[in-house]
């Protein structure tokens, strides 16, 4: 082993512990930037070979009733490749023990066959057999929600007749890789999908020759928006409720979104990491060289070349981040797959395969390696100016002056003690301000990684508690009367109803579009408020529409604009409205009117479509059983069952992710405390150990140097905290959720919690520290060079 490489293994052993904190920095962004990046490239690769195995379509299409014949229409359409027609209908189930009524989507599946299209993966059981009416598949989430299993019944409302089913398989399906019927909450528990005999749901539903669901793939170099425009055409007869892509599917919008946020993160925090790795070793490197300027010069007398004794301080870095690398890499493929996993809980794939790919690891190679080449290059061209001769002398004395305070007179008020730390910090002010920079990153990553907890619970708090104050919403298979308000009131336990009419609709101005429903409320409507960005009430006017914030922003419009109406529904109706204001909805992209005003734009009398009511808790079960035996009743959306089960699958994914973010929070801080405490410590020994040979005690000469940290602390934790809460607005505005808005709202609890764990790692920093001082050898230290 050369010389060189000798004194590389000596300085190692002797800054083992600094060596250590900064590899745990470096491990810290290699382990963020490869668990995030490969959980974004797991869920995209799953989903992309999940997408070709089934067959999953590119357009979709629902209708009131089209007869089949159609089907031979929709193929010759040009750019279109392939076309699945069936039949579907939300029903309402009534699962043994279970008291409320839970919804199941029906397909018709043709003839106990695969579909040519949104294959099934066949995951237990097998498929229905032919002439067996009234055998069924569940989805995978469902059932595992339920405890269902192939063997077991369940009984389902088919257009008001009670029917026994028998499951005879557990599928999944590319439609319902996310499970909702249309919302941003996963809910396995609370709706499940089943495919049954074609013949016999159409029969149940009069749908006998005819479809209203219609699935097609688009031949290559086909315009998708094209065909789109033709199938509409053609089903426009048919009651079309208006084709769409498959970027607006709901399963693929709400999965899409979850990839791009995992891709935003990768870029964030790894930035951040690696950022504060690089200013240590910059900061350790150049300590390392000014306390071996005499071995530098001894070293170029002895006739090693500039260029060699800057490569062995630059090994010295490099032997630390490939520590740092691979224990990142060790972190990162753990956190990857554990995060992966987790994504079960919301999304459903027949393998849900965790990897690394070749590139994410040499890109998190290359990021660090530059980062510490880029950090030690300042201090390897003071290694190459370093003339031998200059470099025997000892530096130069520094230059005193009064410090600030002193200035003002204002030292009186301090003790000895406390103006020696503070003349320290202003000597050395840049590295003061850059290592409160760096704890302050720390608090900033706890606070931007924790407060999406007090996010989501705020957007629960204002969409379904202050917006939302029903209980339940029961919707009615088609529009009805009035009058069935008064019906539903009736029912045991039923505490005050609401009406409402909903309408799907196609909004247009000018060259924006965009297809959501208008919803009709009473204009002194109690369970469905309309709040603005201040949770002020937004009254109802009696003419023209209410838009949601961001569907204003999607199409372009402000209040006293006009909009085209095109309402979905079998009369096809094309109607102008006026652009009455904006409300502040957390959740979808939506349009409100005036009940009346809505029905009269749609040339409707007294016609309602749901129905929110609020309950008295003691007769649920009284309610739900009267309800299931109401033909009218299609659907029941029940706000606690929904609420519950998603902050049952939420809660593990958040209390990971903020353990972890905490944890490499935690590193960066204990980095950053300790090496400064260390380096400051390597340059005051000498003045230390004089103060404890004059008569100073332990405790006295620890204060001096730990009263730095102390100061650099209580600098950093507001500042941090500030930085935490401008890197959540950052990581909001990079998200590209479009039907959700994910308010930056931090508790003071979230700030409280940043800045114990800070403090916490400080505390653990100072007392190594300290035992450090408590060890020093007072008679080594006190030689010098001279």
């Amino acid at each position: 082993m050369k010389a060189l490489d000798r004194k590389l293994m000596r300085d190692l052993w002797q800054m083992r512990s600094q060596a250590f904190t900064i590899a745990l920095v470096v491990a810290s962004g290699i382990g963020s930037f490869i668990a995030l990046l490969s959980t974004y490239d797991s869920l995209q690769w799953s989903r992309q070979s999940y997408y070709e195995n089934a067959r999953f379509a590119q357009v979709f299409a629902d209708v009131k009733r089209a007869p089949r014949p159609v089907e031979r229409q929709i193929v010759e359409l040009p750019g279109v490749s392939a076309v699945e027609t069936t039949v579907v209908q939300d029903v309402t189930l009534d699962i043994p023990g279970v008291a409320e009524p839970v919804i199941g989507r029906m397909i018709g599946l043709e003839s106990s066959r695969q579909p040519s299209l949104n294959r099934l993966f066949l995951r237990q059981g097998r498929l229905p057999e032919d002439g067996k009416r009234n055998e069924a598949l569940v989805s995978e989430g469902f059932s595992k929600a339920r405890g269902l299993k192939p063997g077991d019944h369940i009984a389902a409302l088919l257009n008001g007749k009670r029917e026994e089913l028998e499951i005879v398989g557990i599928v999944l399906s590319p439609e319902y890789i996310f499970a909702s019927r249309g919302g941003e909450i996963p809910d396995d528990k609370g709706f499940g999908v089943f495919w049954m005999e074609r013949e016999r749901l159409a029969s149940a539903f009069d749908m006998e020759g005819a479809f209203n669901r219609v699935s097609l793939t688009l031949a290559p170099g086909a315009s998708e928006a094209t065909v789109i425009d033709a199938l509409d055409h053609l089903l426009e007869p048919y009651g079309s409720l208006s084709a769409y892509g498959r970027k607006d599917q709901n399963s693929h919008r709400i999965l899409s979104q979850e990839i791009d946020q995992q891709k935003t993160m990768a870029t964030v925090f790894p930035t951040i990491f690696l950022g504060v790795a690089a200013f240590l070793l910059n900061v350790v490197l150049a300590r390392q060289v000014a306390t071996q300027r005499d071995q530098i010069a001894a070293l170029k007398a002895l006739g090693y070349s500039d260029f060699a004794i800057a490569a062995h301080y630059l090994k010295l870095v490099l032997a630390i981040v490939f520590a740092g690398i691979v224990l990142g890499f060790a972190i990162g493929a753990w956190m990857g797959y554990e995060m992966t996993a987790m994504y079960t809980l919301f999304f459903h794939f027949p393998h849900l395969t965790y990897r690394i790919q070749p590139w994410i690891a040499l890109v998190a190679t290359g990021i660090s390696l530059a980062a510490a080449v880029g950090a030690a290059l300042g201090t390897v061209r003071s290694i190459l100016s370093l003339a031998p001769a200059e470099a025997m002398r000892p530096p130069a004395p520094t230059r005193y002056r009064r410090m600030l305070l002193e200035r003002f007179g204002l030292a009186h008020l301090l003790s000895p003690q406390a103006r020696m730390v503070i003349r320290t910090l202003e000597r050395r002010l840049l590295r003061t301000l850059l290592t409160t920079f760096g704890i302050a990153c720390s608090v900033a990553i706890i606070v931007s990684g924790t407060f999406w907890r007090d996010s989501v619970n705020y957007l629960i708090d204002v969409q379904f508690y202050m917006a939302d104050r029903g209980d339940v919403n029961v919707m009615f298979v088609n529009p009805v009367a009035r009058s069935a308000l008064n019906e539903i009131g009736r029912l045991p336990g039923v505490l005050s109803t609401e009406e409402m009419r909903s309408v799907p609709v196609r909004l247009r101005a000018g060259h924006h579009s965009y297809r959501t429903a208008v919803s009709g409320y009473p204009p002194d409507a109690q369970l469905r408020q309309l709040l603005d960005t201040d949770l002020h009430r937004v009254p109802l006017p009696p003419d023209g529409i209410l838009l949601s914030q961001r569907l204003a922003e999607r199409l372009a419009v402000k209040p006293g604009d006009q909009l085209i109406v095109e309402s979905l529904e079998a009369t096809r109706a094309k109607r102008e409205a006026v652009v009455a204001g904006v409300v502040n909805d957390l959740v979808g992209l939506s349009a409100y009117m005036d009940i009346t005003a809505l029905n009269r734009l749609m040339s409707e009398g007294e016609s309602i479509s749901a129905v929110a009511l609020t309950l008295d808790p003691t007769q649920a079960k009284a309610f739900y059983a009267r309800l299931k035996e109401m033909p009218l009743v299609a659907t029941v959306s029940i706000k606690e069952e929904l609420l519950r089960s998603f902050r049952e699958t939420n809660a593990r994914f958040l209390l990971f992710f903020t353990a972890i973010v905490t944890a490499f929070a935690a590193a960066i801080a204990v980095g950053v405390v300790y090496n400064s405490a260390r380096i400051a410590l390597a340059e005051r020994a000498w003045e230390l150990a004089s103060l404890r040979v004059l008569g100073f005690t332990r405790n006295e000469v620890s204060g001096l140097l730990l009263g730095e940290l102390a100061i650099e602390i209580a600098l950093a934790i507001p500042l941090g905290l500030w930085l935490g809460y401008l890197l959540s607005v950052l990581i909001v505005s990079m998200m590209t959720a479009e039907t959700i808005t994910f308010p930056v709202v931090i508790t003071s609890s979230t700030y409280v919690y940043a800045a114990l764990v800070i403090l916490a790692a400080g505390v653990v920093s100072s007392l190594i520290v300290r035992n450090r001082v408590d060890r020093l050898d007072l008679v080594a230290v006190l030689k010098t060079r001279e």
